[in-house]
């Protein structure tokens, strides 16, 4: 059984709770969602027992009061900018969105194109979102934004976007990534329905870092190694701090840009609802941590794997040094190495042994499994086969597949679909093994015990294949690569 430190259950019920709270405050809430709405791994690995899609649960116990508004920066789409968890573009990644919230039974009202100032591939999309049926608004560039205040709530400002038409009294306000325009939209529509006489205010929900926690929690920490790249910092909330004397944690986007949020609040409502960042925010996390050890040393790990990521990502030519030298720091003050991971060493030992890619896992009783490139199959396919052995109580000497089956796969990509590596992909042995499941028993045990992976701890020491990275993050495995490739080929896949 994985150790669990977050009540999940009590998370989706006060959480809702609060968010009613919050509408019945204002009459009419727009709310900032920042972070992911869907499969929000990051959560689950520092919070054990935060389910990946806990907030869209949250968010389909209020369906019957929320509408949902996707934001998209017209800028984003001129330059196909990619989301790089998953690897598709922006626009892309709004139709993915509109199905996943249609398919959870919630409605999607509108998309806004934010910063438009008709960039052509702009004004195609919006074309395409007609034709599929989308509403859509366009929101427009204001000069001086954010300092310029008596022009940015003007008629000429956010007088100048277009009203969102929205019928319910819950608006989620969403994107398909930061920089989208989510808080500006959501003040956009504050001015608009002032001008109509509609009572309406605005909250954040973000995740992280988590207010009520100390500075430098693990948890925290974990939130500033995953956002390296963004060069957020966790910081002492000084208007909360001055407004009631109580400290609270925010970042410094927030931190920075709240005086300017309040004047905007003072000139749409002639004075401002919120006293701090912190009081802008309905998040509830913090509450429903039921063992902070637990959470702690999960958060610590996701450092260390923060950490790899930042290496393999130079590696590849797509970030520099500065994210890794943040997390450097940041290891440093939460006083943990890579060798608190005790599958970096067992891997790399094994491929030192052997000479070749290698791969280790560590079991829920500390067991640490290794496996080592062989001619028929690559290390992490070893790996989770050695590893699925030991679950089913399977000896390490019986062999799941058979070699005359593993061979005939292998002259089928090299021969006719022009692979050049014949080893099976972890999919590829996978569905290999399910196969043998229904005429070998002892398949079929360790087939049973796939479900069991979920939560482990696993490191390469070579860099995966996006194929195989994929494989790891559907069986819920927690995979870190050293940063070298196999080969000395330009191009990987």
């Amino acid at each position: 059984m994985p150790v669990i430190g977050f009540d999940n259950d009590l998370y989706s019920r006060i959480q809702s709770e609060h968010i009613m709270e919050r509408i019945a405050k204002f009459g009419k809430l727009y709310l900032e969602f920042g972070g992911k709405l869907f499969d929000d791994y990051h959560a689950s690995r520092v919070l054990p027992g935060f389910k990946p899609d806990s907030k869209i649960t949250m968010l389909k116990q209020l369906r019957d009061q929320t509408e949902i508004v996707i934001a998209i920066n017209a800028d984003d789409i001129e330059k196909n900018k990619v989301r790089g968890d998953i690897g598709i573009t922006y626009d892309m990644d709004l139709l993915r969105l509109v199905d996943a919230f249609t398919g959870n039974g919630l409605y999607v009202g509108s998309v806004v194109l934010t910063q438009f100032n008709n960039q052509p591939s702009a004004v195609a999309y919006e074309k395409k979102l007609k034709a599929l049926g989308l509403r859509t608004y366009r929101h427009y560039p204001i000069e001086g934004y954010p300092s310029n205040l008596p022009l940015i709530v003007s008629d000429e400002g956010y007088g100048r976007n277009e009203y969102i038409e929205t019928s319910r009294p819950l608006v989620v306000v969403t994107a398909p990534g930061p920089g989208s325009g989510k808080m500006a939209t959501c003040l956009s529509q504050l001015y608009h329905e002032q001008k109509r006489g509609i009572k309406a205010g605005y909250a954040k929900f973000e995740t992280f870092p988590i207010w009520s926690l100390p500075l430098n929690h693990p948890v925290n920490l974990a939130y500033e190694a995953a956002t390296a790249d963004l060069r957020d910092v966790n910081m002492i909330d000084p208007w909360h701090l001055e407004a009631y004397g109580k400290t609270a944690v925010n970042y410094n986007r927030d931190v920075e840009v709240f005086p300017v949020l309040k004047a905007i609040f003072e000139r749409i409502f002639g004075a401002s609802p919120y006293q701090s960042p912190t009081d802008m925010g309905v998040n509830m996390i913090g509450s429903c941590i039921t063992d902070d050890e637990v959470c702690r040393r999960a958060a610590l790990q996701e450092i260390i794997r923060r950490y790899y990521d930042a290496l393999c990502e130079r590696r590849k030519g797509n970030a520099g040094e500065e994210p890794i030298r943040k997390i450097e720091l940041l290891m440093k003050k939460a006083g943990i190495s890579v060798a608190d991971r005790p599958v970096v060493a067992a891997a790399n030992v094994r491929a030192s042994e052997t000479g070749g890619p290698a791969a280790a896992m560590q079991l829920p009783d500390g067991t640490v499994i290794t496996g080592k490139t062989s001619p028929l199959l690559g290390a992490s396919s070893a790996m989770i086969l050695n590893a699925l052995k030991y679950l089913a109580g399977i000896d390490d000497s019986v062999k799941l597949i058979a070699p005359e089956v593993i061979e005939p796969i292998m002259e089928l990509k090299v021969r006719y679909l022009g692979n050049h590596n014949p080893l099976l992909h972890i999919d590829e042995i996978l569905i290999a093994l399910a196969l043998a499941a229904n005429e070998n028993e002892s398949a079929r045990r360790a087939y049973a015990m796939l479900p069991e992976l979920r939560g482990l701890e696993v490191h390469s020491s070579v860099i995966l294949s996006q194929v195989d990275v994929g494989v790891f993050k559907k069986l819920g495995v927690h995979l870190t690569c050293e940063p070298i490739y196999q080969s000395k080929k330009l191009y990987h896949t």
